[in-house]
């Protein structure tokens, strides 16, 4: 009985970055499997991904929150628990990036993506580190990291810095919270079709370039990210800790 390890029905996620793209991808995902999905953005309403959601079956709360500060953290764990009563897995997925030159690149566009990308990820699973333990219950934290978590990329120099920081934050907080048996690992997605790529998109030079380095021969979609978020979030992972998983359709084995 094997697919018992994969079981996560009536667990309770929380998933920033809901209600687009790849936290979409994820939240639904996870849903599919049975797991009640509390989302967070800054946007004022995510109700594509409540119907997509409870379409499933699954339940669907939503909490406003501005991530580019840590003020909302405290609240978005205390809402899950008052609305669900538990939380079993986080994901870390709110992101931004901002494309420059660096010999132009601003402070601004530096602190925008770093706060977001880095410091409220930390912040975020230091939180559910506290529930998870709290509860005795264990969890799983699963971050967003990058491709540019392994390269340097061009004209992204605080989005490279910070998914090269989230990589390392998923080690070490794997390395500080595995006694507790919380498992803390990351996927890094390769280039996907959300509203973060459709610059490169549009562009038929970069795009065929792109295309002519991916071994799959096509752009990854947050559909590609349920699986590996599904099997990160069950017990089919309980010995995985402190690892990021490339989702990029063989990107980085050219």
């Amino acid at each position: 009985m094997s697919h018992i390890l994969f079981e996560i029905k009536g667990k309770v996620a929380i998933v920033t970055g809901s209600t687009t793209g790849l936290g979409q991808g994820q939240a639904l995902g996870l849903a599919e499997a049975g797991v009640n999905i509390v989302g967070v953005d800054y946007v004022e309403n995510s109700d594509e991904t409540r119907k997509l959601v409870e379409a499933t079956g699954a339940k669907y709360h939503y909490i406003k929150a501005d991530l580019s500060s840590t003020a909302p953290i405290d609240n978005i764990i205390k809402e899950t628990v008052d609305t669900f009563g538990q939380l079993d897995i986080l994901v870390n997925n709110a992101g931004i990036i901002r494309r420059e030159d660096s010999i132009n690149f601003t402070e601004k566009d530096w602190d925008d993506v770093m706060n977001v990308n880095v410091k409220a990820v930390f912040f975020l699973a230091q939180a559910a580190a506290r529930q998870f333990i709290k509860q005795g219950t264990g969890g799983k934290i699963v971050n967003n990291a990058s491709m540019l978590s392994f390269q340097g990329g061009i004209r992204v120099p605080s989005y490279t810095a910070s998914k090269s920081g989230v990589l390392g934050l998923t080690r070490i907080l794997a390395n500080e919270f595995g006694q507790h048996g919380i498992n803390v690992n990351a996927i890094a997605p390769g280039y996907m079709a959300t509203n973060n790529t459709e610059a490169l998109r549009a562009d038929k030079k970069r795009n065929a370039e792109i295309l002519d380095r991916i071994p799959a021969n096509r752009w990854g979609t947050p559909a590609d990210l349920k699986g590996p978020v599904m099997f990160l979030a069950s017990s089919a992972s309980d010995y995985i800790n402190g690892f990021t998983i490339a989702v990029d359709g063989g990107w980085l084995s050219r």
